[in-house]
């Protein structure tokens, strides 16, 4: 019997040595991915804060992330705009996504224009202080993307499933009513639409979130962390972000319970008008009042 004990003792020492040089692997492949795409991206100290916030100290943040759809020989454009205020003593994240097509200033030119020409217009820079502008509060960190790259991400993961509320064609592609299995391609094309859209811009935002949902739930898959090189790999070429690794280790500790309540707001009550033959969504000023209140009461400022 004392053999048998010893021998259980024995594979259950050598199971936890490898669990742990597993471990140990994937924090030095993370550490080393993080560190990959850091860019501090040039940007001072924002206007709308005194001084830099502190995680360590749990206190509240803002994050931005532009989704830039960059296709051969064009710049891009932030085709995808959310923006994230978190509060871990609330335990809250409060979520919005910006109508691509908002009328708004472009800091730094003089002049009003599409939110989404900001970067394509002034790169990441630009794309900052006209979202501070627009909803008067500081942005903290910001993650650019690279939409294309949702198309490799999807692939390793084994496709999404996602329910799809009308049918239609799209770049060749057809999707019919109901529940649809994408692989990284498909979900691209998904995600794209918009002109046919019966909700527009709104309805466009709606399959985005849809899409990550999906994504982030294939994310936790066994099959997928057995492959989480490759994830790797994608991320460290289609990610730029200005959050440092002690940072992200910081939030990833102290703020994890605010992603479990996540509040989305609407910026909807807008107009869609024509200028000079172009479509833009001018918002409407009480919403948007509202709507800057409700982010900086959050993010406590």
């Amino acid at each position: 019997m004392k053999k048998v004990w010893k021998w259980l003792a024995g594979v259950i020492v050598v199971v936890g040595a490898i669990g742990f040089i597993i471990l140990f692997k994937v924090y030095s492949d993370v550490k080393d991915t993080v560190e990959e795409v850091y860019t501090p991206f040039q940007k001072e100290l924002s206007v709308k804060r005194e001084k830099a916030i502190d995680v360590t100290a749990k206190e509240p943040f803002s994050a931005l992330i532009l989704g830039v759809d960059a296709r051969q020989g064009d710049s891009g454009r932030s085709d995808t705009m959310i923006v994230l205020t978190v509060n871990p003593e609330r335990g809250t994240t409060k979520l919005l996504s910006i109508p691509r097509d908002t009328y708004t200033e472009l800091v730094d030119t003089g002049s009003k224009d599409k939110i989404n020409h900001a970067y394509a217009y002034g790169g990441m820079e630009m794309a900052i202080s006209s979202v501070e502008e627009l909803l008067d509060i500081p942005i903290d960190y910001t993650a650019k993307i690279n939409m294309e790259s949702f198309v490799d991400i999807i692939d390793i993961v084994g496709g999404i499933t996602v329910e799809n509320a009308f049918e239609f064609d799209y770049e060749g592609e057809h999707f019919a009513a109901g529940q649809l299995e994408l692989d990284g391609s498909k979900a691209l094309k998904y995600v794209r639409m918009r002109y046919d859209d019966p909700e527009g811009d709104f309805g466009r935002q709606n399959r985005q979130k849809q899409v990550i949902e999906q994504v982030l739930k294939k994310t936790i898959s066994v099959n997928t962390i057995l492959n989480y090189k490759s994830i790797f790999e994608t991320i460290e070429n289609n990610l730029e972000m200005n959050i440092a690794f002690d940072e992200l280790i910081n939030i990833q500790k102290d703020y994890r319970n605010s992603f479990s309540t996540i509040e989305q707001l609407y910026l909807n009550n807008g107009t869609g008008t024509m200028m000079d033959g172009i479509y833009y969504y001018v918002p409407n000023e009480e919403e948007l009042k509202t709507l800057q209140e409700t982010l900086r009461q959050h993010l406590e400022i």
